[in-house]
């Protein structure tokens, strides 16, 4: 039984709302059964009927009182979710079978499951569903008199009524997975960009324990600094190694300066966020640090740029712009193609590369998180998708409208954002 729930034991059901479902489903079976008792006269086993009713609120109070947990298990879950399935179809059993009106509620739990448990927990709740609609077809009690139907139903309607159950239970348990799946994926790339941008803000909050640490730090930059031109003296034969060897001397210099800028005024805000640039300086900024760790090129046409009106920095508009142009230089080859046009009205930043493009098969997909092509040359070399995900949200929720798309004119992928002036400019 374990083994059953192993790949799907992370589900679980808040006990709190199950209660009330079903004390709302217990509530209504017995105002159901009264109401044709006792006010329209009609004659079934009633005591029967109002004794499965009892059993199903015994379960609920040992459910809310002696059940512990705040959330339901997986295991325990199914075995609840039986348990009701088990207690409808006894009372449909006692009133009519399948022609009673109400044989309908006997796949709700079945559609609980798909929206809140597991696959395999669903698919036997489904079986298990079916077998019983089969069974309550040939065996069950008249409907209440005088609406006995045994001999008035003609028997292509009588066997259409569990046909058209099974399929119903089939198709909406397939909905609830496919929509509760798509749901799950966004949720967990959502959590996901949160953490991403919750990091940039914690990083911002830290100028003041920064400034306090420029001082410590000096003193190994330093030392790195000593050692790396003394290994430039000793290996500057080797080319390759001399490469490396100024980068990292540049890197050390650059550190020293943010230093010394902190250490004078370590009220001073960093400038890459804080201070307002124009839309041009804005991309040269965000493509600084991918041209320093590599040697693919920056192409920028900045021809149509004629708004030359500085916008506010904001985290969120230099992450989602650092993740479409960091997808294209990861894919591309040689080179990124960045253009800029901006007016009075709009401002169309247009970014390509010279890659091979998106996958054929994820194309009408991009923008949804996790994605994988089933092409098995660009399968190792395709992300997935999360990046262009996160683009996305942060600059349509700043008001942008993005499209990725093939180029037209190049090789590779090419991803179109736009803003209305009026907006971007009171980001």
């Amino acid at each position: 039984m374990n083994n059953f729930f192993e790949t799907s034991k992370y589900f679980t059901l808040k006990k709190s709302t199950y209660v009330f479902l079903r004390w709302i489903g217990i509530l209504g079976q017995l105002f159901s059964i009264s109401l044709v008792y006792f006010i329209f006269d009609f004659k079934f086993d009633y005591f029967a009927c109002f004794s499965i009713i009892l059993i199903g609120g015994i379960s609920n109070l040992y459910l809310d009182f002696i059940y512990k947990k705040v959330q339901i298990t997986e295991q325990s879950s199914f075995l609840f979710l039986v348990f009701d399935t088990l207690q409808l179809s006894i009372l449909t059993y006692l009133t009519g079978g399948i022609t009673n009106p109400f044989i309908i509620f006997l796949i709700i739990p079945s559609v609980f499951s798909a929206a809140n448990l597991g696959f395999r927990i669903n698919l036997s709740l489904v079986v298990i569903t079916s077998i019983i609609i089969v069974f309550l077809t040939f065996n069950y009690q008249p409907l209440p008199s005088p609406l006995n139907l045994d001999n008035k139903l003609n028997q292509y309607v009588y066997y259409s009524i569990p046909l058209a159950l099974i399929i119903a239970l089939v198709f909406l348990n397939y909905f609830a997975l496919s929509f509760v799946k798509d749901s799950r994926i966004r949720k967990e790339a959502l959590h996901r960009m949160e953490e991403v941008m919750a990091k940039e803000h914690e990083l911002l909050s830290l100028g003041g324990q920064a400034a306090a640490a420029a001082h410590s730090l000096g003193t190994p930059l330093s030392t790195i600094k000593l050692i790396s031109q003394e290994l430039s003296k000793q290996l500057k034969s080797d080319k390759e190694i001399s490469k490396d060897i100024e980068l990292l001397s540049s890197q050390i210099e650059r550190c020293e300066e943010i230093l010394k800028k902190l250490s004078i005024n370590p009220s001073e805000e960093v400038e890459f966020i804080d201070d307002d640039l124009s839309m041009r300086n804005y991309l040269k900024d965000i493509t600084k640090s991918f041209e320093e760790v590599g040697n693919k090129k920056f192409i920028f046409n900045f021809d149509q740029d004629s708004n030359p009106k500085k916008i506010s920095k904001s985290i969120e508009v230099v992450y989602g712009l650092k993740n479409f142009i960091g997808n294209a230089y990861k894919f591309s080859k040689e080179t990124v193609f960045i253009n800029l046009k901006s007016d009075s009205t709009m401002t169309e930043i247009t970014i390509e590369d010279d890659g091979d493009g998106y996958p054929k098969d994820v194309l009408p997909k991009i923008g949804e998180p996790y994605l994988k092509t089933s092409n098995i040359e660009k399968k190792d070399k395709a992300g997935l998708g999360l990046g262009i995900f996160i683009g996305k949200t942060l600059l349509e929720k700043n008001f942008a409208k993005t499209i990725c798309r093939n180029s037209k004119t190049r090789s590779g992928a090419e991803v179109l954002i736009k803003w209305k002036n009026r907006e971007l400019f009171n980001i």
